[in-house]
């Protein structure tokens, strides 16, 4: 691997001061090409543009992937990252689905560990805040034939993240739209899916909702993910979700929220979820909490739902009755250090 240091950091303490998630990026970023059938060699270098022609395939055609991890640092100015063995998977399922080519672990695993110690000062020490970790994979063929791209960019980039999405957030049951759908990429962290999602997402924030609930794309019987992120609902005292499929992403925290569940004793079921369900135990007064889950906000809660033109209220759950929030500060306690981890997740990044 290359390491090219920046020759004066651009960081002070005011990038903690920021509340914008993903805008304040660390000084370096690391860069690989794929050409000739196989990747070069990684090259850690200071943040900044790069050259591509407006002919490159990914403008064209979607081929991109990405995905999202945090880097963390306790009271002691440990720095971790959480499972970055389950996002090296889930990037090459990405990879392959969209008919690109394999990351190897070297570059992947051994790139993300360098550049993070490189910049760790970058890393915020409050509790709530993080590094947030971008793996990005995009064709760059000069070419406008509708095929395959032949070359590829693998990139890092490292930006602040602040404590995000605080407050429980209005949610609207999509009875139209859908996020993905069966034999599609809806399993694959690439860019399409993200951009088929504004739209509807912008029609139900004209409504006075925060974000959409998915359903399947074919009866819009069943809930699968809301917004960008896995969700989870309590009914009584049992928390239910959906199964992951072709249609669903394999959330990394979607995994570690239901371990945790299971630690906790929670009586737990992951099968489908319809929309009459939610509906007829907010009626019963059996609908308990609702809540998304994913990298970037951890858990969120929702205190509102849209059932077509019903906006129904959720009740508001002392902390410690909570699911979601006992949930999000034992997973959060683990990320940061500061407890033990029994499941082996949290990864030290040893300084070089």
């Amino acid at each position: 691997m290359i390491i090219e240091k920046i020759a004066e950091s651009r960081f002070n303490d005011s990038v903690f001061e920021s509340t914008v998630f993903g805008k304040e990026f660390s000084d370096h970023m690391l860069i690989a090409h794929y050409k000739d059938g196989k990747w070069g060699e990684a090259t850690i270098k200071p943040y900044g543009p790069i050259t591509m022609t407006p002919a490159a395939m990914s403008f064209h055609y979607g081929q991109t992937i990405f995905e999202g991890m945090k880097a963390y640092k306790n009271e002691n100015d440990d720095v971790f990252i959480f499972r970055p063995e389950k996002n090296f998977e889930r990037f090459n399922l990405s990879a392959a689905r969209l008919n690109m080519p394999q990351i190897p672990k070297e570059i992947f695993i051994d790139g993300l560990k360098a550049i993070v110690d490189i910049d760790r000062q970058w890393v915020p020490q409050d509790y709530g805040t993080s590094l947030y970790i971008r793996p990005v994979m995009f064709a760059t063929e000069e070419a406008v034939s509708a095929r395959s791209s032949n070359e590829y960019i693998f990139a890092i980039l490292l930006a602040y993240a602040p404590s995000y999405y605080e407050k429980p957030l209005s949610v609207k049951i999509a009875d139209f739209y859908s996020r993905a759908a069966q034999g599609g990429v809806g399993f694959a962290k690439c860019g399409g899916n993200y951009a088929a999602s504004f739209f509807p997402a912008s029609e139900v924030q004209k409504e006075g909702y925060d974000q959409i609930i998915w359903t399947d794309s074919i009866e819009h019987k069943y809930i699968e993910e809301a917004g960008t992120m896995n969700v989870m609902v309590r009914i009584g005292n049992k928390l239910l979700t959906a199964p992951t499929s072709e249609r669903i992403l394999n959330g990394v925290t979607r995994d570690s929220v239901l371990t945790l569940a299971k630690d906790a004793g929670y009586d737990l079921e992951i099968r489908p979820v319809e929309v009459k369900e939610l509906y007829d135990a907010y009626k019963s007064g059996e609908l308990k909490e609702v809540f998304g889950c994913g990298t970037a906000v951890v858990i969120t809660q929702y205190d509102t739902i849209g059932f077509g033109d019903e906006r129904v209220q959720l009740p508001h759950l002392a902390e410690e009755d909570s699911f979601a929030l006992n949930l999000k500060k034992k997973l959060k306690d683990i990320q940061y250090g500061l407890v033990e981890d029994p499941h082996g997740w949290r990864v030290k990044i040893e300084k070089a």
